[in-house]
């Protein structure tokens, strides 16, 4: 072997090029390791930002940033302006930190309803609804129930009606009561 100037090298010049050479590529293959897993890393964030905004099933516009709404004075207050012939699904956390799924929405006939995310049947499957047109149907069994039914009918797999009043642009629902819909989630 040679040296830069053409001088043969000695055996610890010899050495000192091949570690220098070794050190090169195994730098050189630790960057390519650390850049697959930051891609990997920012792959995996965009999926679960992606995944976990679930499209219309949760709001932040009354709630603690989080996706879920609270209680102030003992009520969860949802503006009516938010409200239309879509259900909007949200999310209630119990005093226990239970999470409460339940949606509202304005049924065809100008009234706002309210119903957990559950029913008296198929609640221990946690599949809760979704919406097909002007029908709610369980994401269970496949049953189809009219949205201007919801508070109305009760019992079996209709959705469990939560009671509601409409003061001035809000729509409340007594937090007493979410908490008591624990036991379907």
């Amino acid at each position: 072997m040679s040296n830069e100037m053409g001088a043969p090298q000695t055996g610890r010049e010899s050495k000192r090029a091949q570690f220098a050479e070794e050190s090169g590529r195994a730098r050189a293959n630790n960057s390519v390791k650390i850049l697959a897993l930051v891609a990997a890393v920012l792959v995996g964030l965009a999926v679960y930002l992606v995944a976990g905004s679930g499209g219309e099933k949760a709001s932040s516009v009354v709630g603690a940033g989080d996706g879920t709404v609270r209680a102030v004075g003992g009520e969860v207050s949802i503006p009516v302006s938010e409200l239309s012939g879509k259900a909007r699904f949200y999310e209630y956390k119990t005093a226990s930190g239970k999470s409460v799924r339940f949606f509202a929405m304005r049924s065809p006939d100008g009234a706002y309803r309210a119903a957990l995310d559950s029913c008296d049947v198929c609640f221990a499957a946690k599949e809760g609804y979704r919406q097909e047109g002007e029908d709610m149907v369980c994401n269970k069994c496949g049953n189809h129930f009219h949205s201007s039914q919801i508070n109305e009918v009760r019992g079996g797999c209709n959705p469990v009606g939560l009671e509601r009043k409409v003061a001035g642009e809000s729509l409340s629902i007594s937090a007493r009561e979410l908490e008591a819909g624990a036991s379907y989630f």
